[in-house]
C-alpha cells in the first residue's frame, strides 16, 4: 500500500458555485435529492479551495439524520475533506458531533453501511477524531460478517501506520485474528497488515502453512510472494523455502500468480533451470492469456530474461512460437523478434520448418490482415535463412512460390531475399536462377520483375543459363515486334467493332463508377479488357507504361549478349542473339511513341534502352583482341553493378555487426565508482527487482533531478515588473500533463485579499483544477500550482489574469501569453523506406514551407532542419555524401501521443548566386502536428535570418 493515501475526488460539472445562503437553504428545506446535489457542490467547492466553513453546522443538522444511502455515502467524502480546526488549531466543537455520528455507523446493524464507514476512517488523519473510535474498530474484528471484518483490519492498519501509539498492540491483535479467520479476503488483509508492520510475525506466519500455499486462494498467494520479494531485500535463512515456493506457484491456475511468480524467481535466483522454469511459464502466459495488452507485457519481461541470459532459454524457441496462433499483429511482430533472437544452428532447421508451415496458412486461411502477416513471415525467414547457410536451400525455393503474389510487398521481400542468397551463396546460383526463370509467368509487379532481371542478367554465366533465360524472356515478352503485334491485333478486332455502330439490345448494362455516377459497359470493352488480361505479364506491364522495367529488361538483354559472346564460340548464334535483344529493345522504344501504350515513354527510360542498343551495335563479334572500349563496356555492365551490389551487402553486414556490438558492449566500471554491498544494505538487492523503487518512480516521486540551468530556461514571465502584482512561471512537462508553478509576488503596501489566479487554454489542452483563492500580506510572495493535460501533438496556448479584491472592488491583471513548445511531445524516430512510403501515401494533411535561408552548405541546412524539428533523418549517410548540388532527404519523428510526422527536404544550390532553394513537405495524419511542424521550420529560419 501507499504511504500517501488520496483523497476521493467528486466530479465537477463545470457550473457556477451557488452562495453560501442558497446552499444553506437547499440543506434546511430540500428533499434527499437535492440535498445530495447540493452536498455535491459543497464537496466540488471546497476541494477547489471554498472550503463554505460555515456550513458544517447545517450539513450535521439536516443531513446526518438522513437515512438515503447516497447521501451517507456523501457525508464520508466530505468529513476527507471538510475543514476540521479553529484558526487557533484546535477541534472544532462540531466535530464531536460528528464523531458521534461515525460511532453510531460504526455501530450500524447494516454490514455495508458499518464496512462503508470503516472505509472512509481510513483515509482521516485527525488524532482527536480516530482516538475515541478505536475499541469500535477492534470490535468489529469479532463481526460475524466478512465484509466489516476485512475492512477493519485495514482500518487498524491505516490507523497503526499514521498515529503507532494509538493502537500500539496491533501486531499481536491482528496476528490472533489470523490464527482464528476462515474467510480467505480476510486472512489476506490480515496478512498484508503484517507483512508491512511486522515481518517476523508474516514470516512465521508463511512458514506454519509452507505446505498449503499451493492449494490456496489467489488473492493469498500474490500477498506470500510480496512478502518473500520483501524478505529476500536482505539476508534472510529461508532464501531456499522461499525459492522452492514460488517454484511451486509457476504451476498455479492463476495467471497473475504465475506471472509474479516467474517474476520473483528471477530476482531470487540465478540458476539456468530457475530462469528456464520463469521463461517457460512466460511463454504459457502468452499463449494462453486472452488480452493483447497482457500478452505484449509478458512479452516485453520475457525479451529482458533473454537479454539477460543470452542461449539459456533457446531451447524454448519452438515453444514461443506457438504464440503466432495469436490475431494480434502486434503480439506476433514481437514474437518473431524475441523468436529470431533466440535461433541457433540447433533449432534453425525446426523455426524455419513452422515459419514455413505458417506462411502456408496465410494462403489457405482468409483472415485481418493476412498480407502484413505474410510479409512479416518472409522477412523472419530471410534472416534465418542468411544467418544460417544451411537453411538456405531449402527455403528460397518455397518462398520464390510467392513471387507471383498479389500483395507487392511481399513479392519484394522475397526478390530481396533471392537476390541476396544469390549474391553469398555461389553454389545455390544456378539451381535458383533455373527456378526463377520458371516463375517469370506468375509474377505481376513491375518492381519483382526489375528485381528477377537483374538476377537473370547478373548471374546467368553459362551458355545453357543464357539460352534458357531468353527462352524465358520470350514467353513474358510475347510476339515480336510489340507494336506491329499490337496493330495486327488491333485490326483483326476492328472489323467487328465497325459493324456494331447501332446498339442492340442487351449488349450493353449499366455499370456503378467509384464515385457512384452511371456509366455503360459495352460487351466488346469487357471482351477487350480480358484479352488485355491474358497478355503475357511483361508485354502487358510496357503497354501499361512501365517503361523503366522495359529500361532494365534492355539493360538484362545487354548482358547476356556481352557474356554469350564470352563463353560461347558460336558467332552466328551470338549474331542471332544480339539482333533479337536489339529487336527486343527497339520495339519497346516504338511501342512506347504509338498510341498502344498507356502513357507515353519518359526520355530517361529512352535515352537507356537506345544507349543499350547502341552498345550491342558496335560490339565486335569477330575481333580476336578485345578493344579498350569493349572492355569498358564489359566493365560497366558485367562487373560494375554486381561490384557495386556486393559491396552494399557487406555495407549492411558490417553496420549490423556494429550495431550487436554496441548493444553488447558493456560499459566500462571506473576505478572510483561506489561499491554496493548488500550484505551492508537492506534496501538494495543485487540484480533484484524492487518493486516499491518501481512504484515509486511509477508515481512520479523519484523524478530525475534536473539541473539549474535547464530550469530557468523554462520560466515565463507573466506581469510587468511595475504591476502590483508580478507573476512568473516555470513551465515543466512532465508526460502527457504541464505543471505550472506559478510565483506571485505582492509588490504593494496593502493586502491582497482573496487572490485568485485563473487559467484558459487554447487547442488540445484542458485545465485539470482551478487554483485556490489565497491572501497575501504587504510585500510578501506565494507559489501557485497548476495542472494543465495535453491530449494531442498541436501548438497551444495557455492565457489568463489574476483577481484580487480592494475594498468593494475587484483589481485585475492580464497574465502574458504561454505558448508550449510542441517540439516536448516530438522526438526522434526510425523506421524502415517501405514504412515512410507507406505512411506517406496514407497521410493526407501535407503542409508545404518553401525555403528562405541564409545557410549556403546543403548538408549544414538539412542539419539545422533535423535540430529545430527533432526529426531523424532516415536517408543513409552514403546517400548524402558527395559533392552535390542538389540534396534530398526523407525525416521522421513521433510523437508522445503515437502520431507519425514525416518530412521532405528537396533543396539545390544556385550556381550564379549560391543560395538554397527548395521546400520542406510535411506530412502527418493530422492536421495539428503538420501545421505546427510547419510553422516550427518557419519560425527557426527567421530567427536565422535575424542572428545573420
Amino acid at each position: 500500500m501507499a504511504d500517501a493515501l488520496s483523497f476521493t475526488y467528486v466530479a465537477d460539472d463545470g457550473s457556477e458555485v451557488p452562495t453560501t445562503q442558497d446552499l444553506r437553504s437547499a440543506l434546511q428545506k430540500g428533499s434527499d435529492e437535492v440535498k445530495v446535489e447540493t452536498l455535491k457542490k459543497i464537496i466540488n467547492a471546497t476541494l477547489n479551495g471554498n472550503p463554505q466553513a460555515s456550513l458544517l453546522m447545517p450539513i450535521i443538522q439536516y443531513c446526518m439524520p438522513s437515512k438515503d444511502k447516497r447521501l451517507k455515502k456523501l457525508l464520508h467524502f466530505y468529513w476527507e475533506v471538510c475543514p476540521k480546526y479553529e484558526e487557533n488549531g484546535k477541534l472544532k466543537q462540531e466535530m464531536i458531533l460528528v464523531v458521534n455520528a461515525i460511532r453510531n455507523d460504526l455501530q450500524h446493524p447494516n454490514e455495508y453501511i458499518r464496512g462503508a464507514t470503516l472505509r472512509s476512517l481510513q483515509k482521516l488523519k485527525e488524532p482527536e477524531l480516530i482516538e475515541p473510535l478505536i475499541p469500535i474498530c477492534r470490535s468489529c474484528l469479532e463481526h460475524r460478517h466478512s465484509y466489516v471484518r476485512k475492512n477493519a483490519v485495514f482500518t487498524i492498519y491505516s490507523i497503526y501506520k499514521e498515529f503507532e501509539s494509538l493502537i500500539p498492540d496491533a501486531p499481536e491483535l491482528i496476528q490472533t485474528f489470523l490464527a482464528a479467520e476462515s474467510d480467505m479476503t480476510c486472512k489476506r488483509n490480515a496478512f498484508v497488515f503484517l507483512a508491512n508492520c511486522s515481518m517476523p510475525r508474516a514470516v512465521e506466519y508463511l512458514l506454519s502453512v509452507y505446505d498449503q500455499i499451493p492449494s490456496l486462494d489467489e488473492l493469498m498467494q500474490l500477498a506470500f510472494i510480496e512478502l518473500i520479494r520483501k524478505d529476500c531485500l536482505g539476508e534472510t535463512p529461508n532464501r531456499p523455502k522461499y525459492i522452492r515456493c514460488v517454484f511451486e506457484l509457476l504451476n498455479a491456475s492463476s495467471h497473475s500468480v504465475k506471472y509474479e511468480a516467474a517474476t520473483t524467481l528471477t530476482s531470487l535466483t540465478q540458476n539456468p533451470a530457475a530462469i528456464k522454469a520463469a521463461a517457460s511459464c512466460f511463454v504459457d502466459l502468452v499463449v494462453k492469456e486472452t488480452d493483447n495488452n497482457v500478452k505484449l507485457i509478458v512479452l516485453d519481461r520475457l525479451e529482458a530474461l533473454r537479454a539477460k541470459h543470452e542461449h539459456v532459454l533457446d531451447p524454448l524457441v519452438m515453444d514461443l512460437l506457438r504464440v503466432l496462433g495469436s490475431p494480434d499483429m502486434e503480439v506476433r511482430r514481437k514474437c518473431l523478434t524475441i523468436a529470431l533472437a533466440m535461433v541457433t544452428s540447433r533449432n534453425v532447421e525446426d523455426v524455419v520448418g513452422t515459419l514455413k508451415k505458417q506462411l502456408i496458412k496465410t494462403l489457405e486461411a482468409d483472415y485481418d490482415k493476412n498480407l502484413e502477416y505474410r510479409q512479416l513471415l518472409i522477412q523472419s525467414i530471410h534472416i534465418c535463412a542468411i544467418k544460417f547457410s544451411e537453411v538456405a536451400a531449402s527455403v528460397v525455393h518455397a518462398l520464390m512460390e510467392f513471387l507471383g503474389d498479389s500483395n507487392n510487398p511481399s513479392a519484394v521481400d522475397v526478390i530481396a531475399f533471392v537476390r541476396e542468397v544469390v549474391e553469398k551463396f555461389p553454389n545455390l546460383r544456378a539451381s535458383i536462377t533455373e527456378k526463377l526463370l520458371q516463375t517469370f509467368g506468375d509474377i505481376k509487379s513491375g518492381k519483382v520483375f526489375r528485381g528477377a532481371l537483374w538476377i537473370t542478367g547478373e548471374y546467368c554465366a553459362e551458355a545453357s543459363d543464357i539460352q534458357a533465360a531468353m527462352q524465358a524472356l520470350r514467353k513474358v515478352i510475347g510476339e515480336i515486334p510489340i507494336l506491329a503485334a499490337e496493330q495486327r491485333l488491333a485490326d483483326d478486332s476492328g472489323a467487328p467493332e465497325e459493324g456494331t455502330d447501332e446498339k442492340k439490345p442487351g449488349s450493353s448494362h449499366p455499370r456503378v463508377l467509384a464515385d457512384g455516377t452511371y456509366a455503360t459497359e459495352s460487351a466488346y470493352t469487357a471482351k477487350a479488357d480480358s484479352k488485355n488480361a491474358t497478355k503475357p505479364p511483361l508485354r502487358a506491364l510496357i503497354l501499361g507504361g512501365d517503361f523503366y522495367t522495359g529500361s532494365v529488361l534492355a539493360s538484362t538483354l545487354v548482358k547476356l549478349v556481352l557474356r554469350f559472346s564470352q563463353v560461347s564460340q558460336d558467332m552466328k548464334a551470338v549474331n542471332a542473339l544480339r539482333a533479337e535483344a536489339m529487336l527486343i529493345m527497339t520495339s519497346i522504344i516504338r511501342v512506347g511513341q504509338s498510341k498502344f501504350a498507356a502513357v507515353p515513354i519518359d526520355e530517361d527510360s529512352q535515352e537507356r534502352v537506345m544507349n543499350c542498343i547502341t552498345t550491342l551495335a558496335n560490339l565486335d563479334t569477330s575481333a580476336k583482341a578485345r578493344a579498350p572500349e569493349a572492355e569498358a563496356v564489359d566493365e560497366i555492365f558485367l562487373k560494375a553493378t554486381k561490384a557495386a551490389y556486393a559491396k552494399m551487402v557487406a555495407t549492411e553486414e558490417r553496420k549490423a555487426a556494429e550495431k550487436k556490438e554496441k548493444e553488447n558492449k558493456t560499459s566500462a566500471v571506473q576505478v572510483d565508482d561506489l561499491l554496493t554491498f548488500r550484505q551492508f544494505s537492506k534496501k538494495n538487492a543485487s540484480d533484484g527487482i524492487d518493486y516499491e523503487q518501481d512504484v515509486t518512480r511509477a508515481t512520479g516521486s523519484a523524478e530525475a533531478q534536473e539541473d539549474l540551468v535547464s530550469n530557468l530556461s523554462r520560466v515565463v514571465q507573466l506581469t510587468g515588473f511595475s504591476d502590483p502584482v508580478y507573476a512568473e512561471a516555470y513551465v515543466k512537462i512532465h508526460g502527457f500533463d504541464i505543471l505550472l508553478d506559478v510565483l506571485v509576488v505582492n509588490q504593494t503596501a496593502n493586502t491582497l485579499q482573496n487572490l485568485c489566479l485563473e487559467f484558459a487554454t487554447l487547442g488540445d489542452l484542458k485545465l485539470v483544477e482551478r487554483p485556490a483563492t489565497h491572501t497575501l500580506a504587504p510585500h510578501s510572495f506565494h507559489s501557485i500550482k497548476a495542472t494543465i493535460k495535453v491530449s494531442s501533438t498541436e501548438t497551444g496556448v495557455i492565457f489568463g489574469n489574476i483577481i484580487w479584491e480592494q475594498g468593494t472592488s475587484e483589481i485585475c491583471v492580464v497574465l502574458s501569453d504561454i505558448h508550449i513548445d510542441i517540439m516536448d511531445y516530438i522526438k526522434p524516430s526510425y523506421c524502415t523506406e517501405s514504412q515512410f512510403r507507406s505512411m506517406w501515401t496514407e497521410f493526407e494533411w501535407e503542409n508545404r514551407v518553401n525555403v528562405n535561408t541564409s545557410i549556403t552548405d546543403l548538408r549544414a541546412y538539412l542539419k539545422h532542419i533535423m535540430k529545430s524539428t527533432n526529426m531523424a533523418c532516415l536517408t543513409p549517410e552514403a546517400a548524402l555524401s558527395g559533392d552535390c548540388d542538389f540534396l534530398s532527404a526523407n525525416m521522421y519523428a513521433r510523437s508522445l501521443f503515437g502520431e507519425d510526422a514525416l518530412a521532405n527536404l528537396s533543396i539545390e544550390k544556385m550556381e550564379d548566386t549560391g543560395t538554397i532553394q527548395g521546400h520542406v513537405r510535411i506530412r502527418s495524419k493530422t492536421q495539428g502536428i503538420a501545421l505546427s511542424l510547419g510553422d516550427k521550420i518557419t519560425l527557426a529560419q527567421k530567427e536565422l535570418a535575424a542572428a545573420a
